[in-house]
């Protein structure tokens, strides 16, 4: 068996690379040198790239790749990586989120308490062999007010830990329910102005996008509060470099704790001949166990995408938990298998899809099942690769509408219910289906009829009328030609009407044997599908 090759651009921890090592499968180039030339020339040869934040991994360089089917970014920020290009080429991009987030949180916090209490210039003097402690009359947080601008994985560490030290907390994000404002006892504002107006200390936990770039300003500071302490160890550049130096040399700001800078490397910024600012050079991951589990992350993240599983921290993916990943994972390969029957049981171009959850599974996060649908529906008409990553976008480059609609009502007696209707020209194909008690797929409607069957990987669909016999005699010439029938299920809207049969067979069924089945003056049609 051809083994998965895998290149490490940038270093990862020696408990990353183990996990490497142990994937008996795959197999791993550490090259931590290279140049762009040399990156191009060889990453034809690989399945999968590991950066940090320095390698770029742009269009030309994803186009060049043609066996790529994952990136594995160890850390958190993309800004590195072309998403839309990645995506367009069905190519995962995962990174390490959480990883590093109780090491970010953790320095924000040293940030705020060094800025405080004049720690690092305190060390200083006492080291130059002089003692005045008159210099260094610091503030306590007991009491202050923290304003937490995001309020996500980090944001929210911080505001648990913060309130320990009895700080009251505000926090300003747009995106956070209502339900995790309460869980961390912060108080919701609902603009950023409405935060900084009323915050003694305030601590930046949001992405770097086009939102949020230069979110805090001239104008934004001078909103603030007289003697206000900032802390940044989010992104750089969410905080204007210049507006914050000139408010600290005003003495508007009373101090900064900076983390993150505009340009990285940054050496000789103007902010570092203040004393009034505490500066680290990017050291929001730079943990023993940061790293560790950094490594082993994203090592997991990409054996999982390489060998076809589902990866959690998928950024051009929708984004899962881990207990959303046990409620929906048995729904995938069932949505996969249900979006495959269609191309072979109708042959018209699907206009548009509508997929409906109904019951349980509607109070999940359901998009990664809808693609799964997706990529089922296309593969049998798709000559280029479908995943998970692209198949919303090849669905849109042919037109196919897709919707989604989530109900928590039951649907009919079925506590539980995927429904999907696919429409082309012509009519409107349905199937839908749910879980057994096992926690198996199954579909429970198809082409108009009420089924119970379990999709396999051989099975054949047969319109017949409802008349007695038929069912021996397709027995029969199943007999004659070899194939044996695991399971038989019918479905039948009035007796002596039309019926549908959907066989669960051990193998294919040739064209000749479905040719005397059809010969067959009560049969209608029949298929052999593969799932």
């Amino acid at each position: 068996m051809e083994k998965f090759k895998i290149l490490v651009a940038e270093r990862i921890s020696e408990e990353g690379l183990a996990v490497f090592e142990a994937a008996p499968e795959m197999e791993f180039d550490v090259e931590l040198k290279l140049g762009r030339k040399e990156l191009l020339d060889r990453i034809p040869l690989y399945d999968a790239l590991v950066v940090r934040s320095k390698t770029k991994v742009d269009g030309e360089l994803i186009e060049k790749a043609g066996r790529l089917k994952i990136i594995g970014r160890a850390g958190n920020g993309i800004d590195n990586i072309d998403i839309e290009a990645a995506t367009k080429k069905g190519v995962l991009v995962a990174n390490t989120p959480e990883s590093n987030t109780m090491s970010a949180a953790e320095l924000a916090i040293g940030l705020m308490l060094a800025q405080s209490r004049n720690i690092p210039q305190a060390t200083a003097h006492l080291k130059s062999g002089k003692w005045d402690r008159n210099l260094f009359k610091g503030t306590e947080l007991f009491g202050k007010t923290l304003g937490i601008i995001g309020l996500g994985r980090i944001g929210s560490l911080v505001a648990k830990r913060m309130r320990a030290f009895g700080m009251k907390i505000v926090a300003y994000d747009p995106y956070i329910s209502d339900e995790r404002f309460e869980k961390y006892h912060a108080e919701k504002k609902e603009k950023i102005e409405e935060l900084i107006k009323v915050a003694d200390f305030i601590t930046v936990h949001t992405p770097k996008t086009e939102e949020t770039i230069g979110m805090i300003g001239e104008k934004e500071i001078a909103l603030m509060k007289k003697g206000v302490r900032l802390v940044n160890d989010a992104r750089g550049g969410i905080i204007e470099e210049r507006a914050l130096l000139n408010a600290l040399k005003s003495g508007h700001v009373a101090s900064a704790g900076i983390d993150v800078f505009e340009k990285e490397p940054c050496i000789g910024n103007p902010l570092f001949e203040l004393d009034n600012i505490v500066v680290t050079p990017h050291l929001g991951a730079s943990t023993h166990e940061a790293q560790q589990n950094v490594g082993e992350t994203i090592a997991g993240q990409v054996i999982g995408g390489l060998r076809g599983e589902v990866v959690p921290n998928a950024v051009n993916l929708p984004a899962l938990n881990r207990e959303n990943i046990e409620m929906v994972k048995p729904y995938l390969k069932l949505a996969e298998q249900m979006g495959k029957l269609y191309y072979q049981l109708d042959r018209d171009p699907a206009e548009s899809v509508s997929v409906s959850y109904y019951g349980d599974i509607a109070g999940q996060d359901v998009d990664l099942v809808t693609l799964a649908f997706l990529k089922g529906l296309l593969e049998p008409v798709v000559k280029e690769g479908v995943n998970y990553v692209n198949a919303r976008k090849l669905a849109e480059e042919r037109g196919i509408h897709v919707r989604q609609k989530k109900d928590s009502a039951e649907k009919h007696q079925y506590r539980e219910l995927m429904s999907v209707k696919v429409k082309n020209g012509r009519d409107t194909f349905e199937i839908a289906g749910n879980l057994s008690a096992k926690k198996e797929g199954r579909i429970v409607y198809i082409l108009g009829y009420e089924v119970d069957v379990n999709p396999t990987e051989y099975m054949m669909f047969i319109q017949n009328m409802d008349v007695p016999g038929v069912i021996g005699r397709i027995g029969t010439i199943l007999g004659k030609y070899g194939v044996n029938i695991a399971t038989m299920q019918v479905g039948r809207n009035s007796p002596g009407e039309k019926a549908l049969m959907v066989l669960n067979v051990d193998g294919p069924v040739s064209p000749p044997v479905l040719e005397e089945i059809t010969k067959k003056e009560e049969i209608m049609w029949a298929e052999s599908v593969g799932l």
